[in-house]
């Protein structure tokens, strides 16, 4: 069988030029990486892969959950993370890998205390009802804490001065509510307009529109992921949102030449069909017409697959962002599987 057919990868120098030049933005100076991403395209884990890369430059990294679903702690295989930050990865490279899954109860219960010193009262609420509502009931709210989480990661301070990270990586919401997301605290700043509120979310809308802050969009080659990549791209653009990288996820490799995927797409497999038979016949496995005729239809199914997702590639292409493409994992993350798409993050000029 011939040769398998490598996916066009740019190196790491021109990715980063491609981004610089194509997307208007550098991400060496990007300290807040947004990822969000259809359901089911994989955002959790493309989110850890980029922080654990990021650590392995020897930054001090937070990679940073909102929905509560212990994703990152099933990736990196650690316990379930809560409202406190963990270390979960010390790098040789004297980088460190630190995780929250913040809760929004928890939050609130900040935030009173540092703009109204009423932390203790948390418990009084919580008896009444009053927590469950606003963490709940009014997601617009639990939207400000959870944000407001990350914004106060994102600018504190250490004991010398410097920023206690490097770098923070939120595993944000799905595209469909994104936008929402990290606006909501524009539309908090427009009905509070004076106090500790409003100059709050003022600050919030600032990080988040800023040139230090990319949101990339995770998705796989296929209709309705890409579709809503393109309309989620489009609804950032419209809320002045600073925009990153398209990753492209779980792409297969190609098993068959292109002059042979256009036979097979053609019908014309006679050729495809002897060598099938030698090699099965060089292994010394019974070439019968069922088996030959099976691989066939295999090969058919994969090269209509591989035109699809050409077909959405070059629908992205248009978008003229900076495209990471990460390799599908069979057995996905275990076994050092996010060790390799750190690696691909990094190679491709993502950090």
């Amino acid at each position: 069988m011939p040769a398998p057919v490598d996916r066009p990868v740019r190196g790491a120098a021109a990715a980063r030029a491609g981004s610089e030049d194509r997307a208007g933005h550098d991400p060496s100076k990007v300290r807040l990486h947004v990822v969000t991403g259809k359901g089911g395209t994989g955002k959790t884990t493309v989110a850890a892969a980029l922080a654990l890369g990021l650590s392995r430059q020897g930054k001090r990294v937070l990679l940073v959950e909102v929905e509560g679903r212990q994703g990152i702690s099933q990736t990196f295989d650690v316990p379930p993370l809560g409202h406190t930050e963990t270390r979960i990865v010390h790098d040789r490279s004297g980088g460190e890998l630190w995780a929250i899954s913040v809760d929004a109860k928890q939050s609130l219960g900040e935030y009173l205390q540092k703009f109204y010193k009423v932390g203790r009262a948390m418990g009084l609420l919580d008896k009444f009802g009053a927590v469950d509502f606003a963490t709940t009931i009014a997601p617009g709210l639990r939207d400000v804490l959870l944000i407001g989480k990350v914004y106060e990661a994102a600018g504190r301070r250490g004991r010398g001065g410097g920023l206690a990270y490097d770098a923070v990586v939120l595993d944000a919401p799905p595209t469909g509510r994104v936008v929402r997301f990290l606006n909501v605290n524009a539309e908090v700043a427009d009905v509070a307009r004076v106090g500790p509120i409003h100059s709050q979310a003022e600050s919030i809308t600032r990080m988040v529109r800023s040139h230090t802050t990319a949101v990339h969009v995770v998705t796989l080659l296929e209709e309705m992921p890409v579709q809503e990549t393109v309309d989620a791209l489009a609804e950032l653009r419209a809320a002045d949102l600073p925009l990153g990288a398209i990753v492209v996820n779980q792409l297969r490799d190609p098993l068959l030449s292109d002059r042979d995927l256009a036979a097979v797409r053609a019908g014309r497999t006679g050729s495809l069909a002897e060598r099938v038979t030698a090699d099965l016949s060089s292994v010394r496995v019974r070439a019968t017409a069922t088996v030959v005729g099976g691989l066939l239809a295999d090969a058919a199914e994969h090269a209509d697959r591989l035109a699809l997702e050409r077909e959405q590639d070059a629908i992205l292409a248009q978008e003229g962002r900076l495209t990471v493409r990460l390799p599908l994992l069979p057995e996905g993350t275990e076994g050092g599987g996010i060790s390799v798409l750190a690696d691909a993050v990094a190679e491709q000029g993502m950090i």
